[in-house]
């Protein structure tokens, strides 16, 4: 299996329409925050969709470039 596209960290699965799947909301914080060396200044329990809500954004990435 090929990587997916320049600059992406290692492979990504897709949806049916091609288009790159979402992080699962019940993902915790912690995981997140350990892959991309951030800091949301939360619990690392917290679910990731309650993060997502609580800041006022519908993806990880927006959440990460807010940051």
């Amino acid at each position: 299996m090929p990587k997916d596209a320049p600059g992406m960290k290692g492979y990504r699965t897709r949806n049916d329409g091609g288009e790159l799947r979402q992080k699962r909301g019940d993902t915790h914080v912690g995981t997140v925050e350990n892959k991309y060396n951030i800091d949301f200044g939360v619990r690392s329990d917290m679910h990731l969709q309650t993060l997502l809500d609580r800041e006022g954004v519908d993806s990880l990435k927006k959440l990460i470039n807010k940051k």
